[in-house]
């Protein structure tokens, strides 16, 4: 069985996207009445950099930055499937954005960790922030 390999994509395969949409809904992230596979290649756009991890034709993984490409950045959406967790593989992730964000002159990189993952991001070298709290609104 091949390695994982970790690429940046701009534009992604058409299987790409089918395989990323269906990660975003297995982790229950995006609603499964999403089916528009565009979305993808939109959010891929959107990105400061958008990691694919692959086995052979097989999306694994991704994980993305979101960036003012200036100083600060934010990983989101790290995703490893099920089958290929444990394997060292979302660390590879994190440390292929955070080097390519470094690269980028980015100085800052904050993330929410959630439903308690932060001991895995603390092994990163990410630190909670004290006096802060995340929050969202849904529009």
């Amino acid at each position: 069985m091949p390695e994982f390999e970790l690429s940046f994509l701009v534009t992604a395969t058409p299987s790409q996207k089918r395989q990323i949409l269906a990660i975003y809904h297995g982790q229950g992230w995006w609603p499964r009445s999403i089916t528009d596979a565009e979305r993808v290649q939109r959010v891929i756009e959107g990105s400061h950099c958008f990691l694919v991890a692959t086995r052979g034709d097989q999306v694994v993984g991704f994980g993305r930055a979101l960036s003012d490409r200036t100083g600060d950045a934010y990983i989101h959406d790290v995703n490893v499937k099920t089958d290929f967790r444990k394997q060292g593989l979302g660390h590879r992730i994190i440390s292929t954005l955070t080097h390519r964000l470094k690269e980028d002159g980015i100085t800052w990189v904050a993330l929410i960790a959630e439903n308690n993952s932060h001991a895995f991001y603390e092994k990163l070298d990410f630190q909670i922030m004290e006096n802060a709290s995340p929050m969202y609104r849904w529009l």
